[in-house]
């Protein structure tokens, strides 16, 4: 997994990794639009993290129908962690499941593919997406 916040260092271990697949941690904005147009990767894992702000209403979840386009577009799919889940506070999780909804509602819109990792079973992982609002045919492709 590359964790890198600086562009080009993520470019230059996209290029010299061997390891499969290719796992790129979100950071803001600006390097996750950037690193989305260069592609080259498979997943970016958790758009959803950081320190965004609430608004009124409106969560701000990392991810927006643009960058989802752009994921599409090269072929990148979009990770959820369940370590990373399962390691979080009550409050904490209830904030970030709102972010990974509002991701997959995106991502449907988008026909941006989802990807899940370190899930325990595949069942119960299948049915976590559905319940966050994913098709069954997103839900499918997320585990395989």
């Amino acid at each position: 997994m590359i964790s890198t916040t600086n562009i080009e260092q993520a470019k230059k271990l996209i290029k010299t990794t061997k390891e499969k697949p290719i796992v790129i941690l979100a950071q803001n904005d600006e390097f996750n639009r950037k690193i989305l147009e260069y592609g080259k990767f498979d997943i970016l894992l958790s758009p959803e993290r950081g320190n965004r702000q609430r608004t009124l209403r409106t969560i701000d979840s990392g991810l927006n129908h643009v960058l989802a386009e752009i994921a599409t577009k090269n072929k990148v799919s979009i990770g959820i962690d369940m370590d990373e889940l399962r390691a979080l506070g009550k409050e904490e999780k209830a904030n970030r499941l709102e972010k990974i909804k509002q991701n997959i509602k995106i991502c449907r819109k988008a026909k941006t593919k989802i990807t899940i990792l370190n899930y325990k079973n595949e069942k119960d992982a299948f049915a976590f997406l559905i319940s966050l609002g994913s098709s069954t045919k997103q839900a499918k492709e997320a585990l395989a």
